[in-house]
């Protein structure tokens, strides 16, 4: 997941920093409140420590896993956070929040290699807005297929 919404800059002007705005905060609420919907537990929940990415797992609700802070994470490259999955090969069901385009490139590798379905692309090609989540199925392989990409604008649609 990328976080949701943040500010264009912070009083510190540190981008580390920068906080949701209210439509980031309300955008993953929508989405927290449709994984809870959807029945989708975590064994692990990993994040970058930088202050929107807090509040974006805050701003979820109540997760089945106490998230872990990292700022490896914060503005991480798609093999950092490979990394990071593979330091956790106990959880079958994890969830990242960080950043792009770290969080896009390795959604759009993760399909490449999986399934490269034109389907599948391209639901990834629109890019990765704040507060989207894109959920993969791994098999026994180790190969992922995408099963859904959330968007909190298309959620606050439906």
């Amino acid at each position: 997941m990328r976080h949701a919404e943040a500010e264009m800059s912070a009083a510190s002007g540190d981008d580390y920093d920068r906080a949701l705005t209210d439509a980031g905060r309300s955008d993953a609420a929508l989405v927290g409140s449709f994984l809870e919907m959807t029945g989708l537990c975590f064994d692990a929940v990993l994040a970058s420590a930088s202050v929107r990415t807090r509040q974006t797992v805050e701003a979820l609700g109540a997760l089945s896993a106490t998230p872990a802070y990292s700022r490896r994470l914060y503005n991480a490259s798609a093999d950092r956070l490979r990394e990071e999955i593979a330091a956790h090969p106990d959880a079958a069901t994890l969830l990242i929040v960080a950043h792009n385009p770290g969080v896009h490139q390795l959604a759009v590798e993760l399909v490449t290699e999986g399934e490269a379905l034109p389907s599948s692309l391209d639901r990834l090609a629109g890019g990765f807005p704040p507060g989207t989540a894109a959920v993969f199925e791994v098999d026994e392989r180790g190969r992922a297929r995408l099963e859904r990409v959330i968007r909190p604008d298309v959620l606050a649609v439906q």
